[in-house]
């Protein structure tokens, strides 16, 4: 048995690893690195969409995001966010035609959703009138010549779409589909 003060014969470690120019030399696996470089373009290329689509609106409060419909007999035009966020503050502007305005009043029907779904805050000019029923409510402004506007300050209640009806009595109906987004 050896004593311990006699020295044990040691090994130096060596090294698996191939050596080039005294430098361990590292595996490199092409095949993977060309998987992560694709990777890596799959993801910068959806951020870059989701940044040029946000700058044009397409979340809301943009280019895109505004819209604008009216009625074929020229009583009604509205325009309108088509995508509006959650409880964020939009407004919906109707701008009346020579055919709407009678005996310096008119009228306009309002579904029920611009309440429900919409969260209509308040209305400029304050109505002479509002009646509720038949499915929303019937306002008569103030209008002595053509072109009068009511503008509608929504903060919407409800994430999803919300279908907005306006019309002019013994007019058409004009549909604004809204998107609220989270």
């Amino acid at each position: 048995m050896p004593s311990a003060d006699s020295e044990s014969p040691t090994k130096p470690v060596e090294d698996s690893a191939s050596r080039v120019d005294d430098d361990i030399a590292v595996g490199f696996d092409l095949a993977f690195q060309r998987r992560w470089w694709r990777f890596e373009f799959a993801v910068w290329t959806v951020f870059t969409t989701l940044v040029v689509l946000a700058m044009f609106g397409c979340f809301g409060r943009g280019h895109f995001a505004k819209a604008r419909t009216a009625a074929h007999d020229g009583s009604l035009d509205v325009q309108y966010d088509r995508i509006e966020r959650f409880g964020s503050p939009s407004v919906v502007t109707v701008t009346f035609g020579p055919r709407a305005i009678h005996g310096g009043k008119a009228q306009l029907w309002v579904s029920e959703s611009l309440m429900n779904a919409l969260g209509n805050q308040r209305v400029v000019p304050q109505p002479v009138e509002a009646i509720l029923g038949d499915g929303g409510i019937l306002y008569t402004f103030a209008a002595t010549k053509p072109p009068a506007t009511a503008e509608f300050a929504l903060q919407p209640r409800a994430v999803g779409g919300a279908n907005l009806q306006l019309r002019v009595p013994d007019s058409e109906t004009v549909n604004a589909r809204i998107f609220v987004m989270p």
